[in-house]
């Protein structure tokens, strides 16, 4: 088919790849404009911009698509679907209206739960058991449309958003391009109105560790946040950002370290299984403690 492919983070690229392995003939790639970064502050291109330029794609990556000149040039692609996922901008309805099978979204959860910005850290940090995948028609509302295709994917019990991003955007990857072949023959079906919920950006203020909260609650916000933005405490002094994380039978003041490195909670305790000190990459706790002197809570 001919596709126009919209996205913009890492999550995006592998489904790009899988288009075109696939065979599909890529109109244009729309993408978020480069950014601002590292110490010169030089302009980025997006994860999406870079892979797209070295297949010698097509990249447009407009502000805004709701001028008549930007909808105009969408339209003149004369594509027969778009392929939305993680693009981060709004698409008008002339814009969802002007491919022949109109606009199809990969959403990395299963909807209804979990509409909006930040599906994966959301269900892991809920404590859900699984997500997954679906294909969804694009409609005006915030992942309100019908779902053509779902895919379930187990969440681990040490699953870090991290990890589960990653297989989320493979099975994604899989998932669309199975859908794109069976169209126009997928059924769409409706999401029930039971059991919708958000998952709204994640804010830096949920990131800093309250040790008094129960075990089973600290070490989802751990995993969950984890590598982005990082659940973080100080420790020594220093803060630090913990990156992995398992419940254990132990006991203690909320807060004391019993053992290298086991925490107290409110209810229960977690190891940290994975770490990043101030100035450092991330590296696994036993690498992480060497000339890190820490207090541990006497018997």
């Amino acid at each position: 088919m001919r596709i126009v492919f919209m996205g913009t983070p890492d999550f995006s690229v592998p489904i790009l790849d899988a288009l075109v392995e696939a065979g599909h003939e890529i109109a244009a790639v729309y993408c978020q404009p480069p950014r601002p970064a590292g110490r010169g502050k030089k302009e980025r291109p997006t994860p999406v911009h870079a892979r797209a330029e070295e297949l010698g794609l097509l990249v447009r990556h407009p502000v805004s698509l709701k001028s008549d000149e930007a909808q105009a040039e969408f339209a003149a692609l004369k594509a027969e679907v778009a392929v939305v996922v993680a693009y981060g901008l709004l698409l008008p309805q002339a814009v969802l209206d002007a491919p022949i099978h109109g606009c199809l979204n990969i959403h990395a959860s299963l909807l209804p739960r979990w509409r909006g910005a930040a599906p994966i850290h959301r269900a892991i940090m809920a404590g859900d058991v699984a997500t997954g995948v679906c294909i969804m028609q694009m409609e005006a509302g915030l992942d309100t449309g019908p779902v053509l295709s779902r895919h379930e994917l187990a969440i681990g019990p040490e699953e870090t958003t991290g990890s589960l991003h990653d297989r989320l955007s493979a099975l994604g990857a899989e998932a669309i391009c199975d859908a794109v072949e069976a169209l126009p023959g997928l059924v769409p079906e409706p999401q029930p109105d039971d059991g919708v919920t958000y998952a709204h950006k994640i804010d830096k203020a949920e990131a800093r560790i309250d040790w008094s909260r129960p075990a089973t609650e600290i070490d989802r916000q751990i995993r969950g946040l984890a590598p982005f933005p990082g659940a973080w405490c100080e420790m020594a002094g220093e803060r630090v950002k913990l990156l992995g994380s398992r419940v254990v039978n132990d006991a203690g003041a909320a807060g004391a370290i019993l053992r290298p490195l086991v925490i107290a909670c409110g209810d229960g305790a977690v190891e940290i299984t994975r770490l990043q000190r101030a100035g450092r990459q991330a590296m696994s706790t036993k690498e992480a403690l060497r000339g890190f002197d820490l207090p541990v809570a006497m018997d």
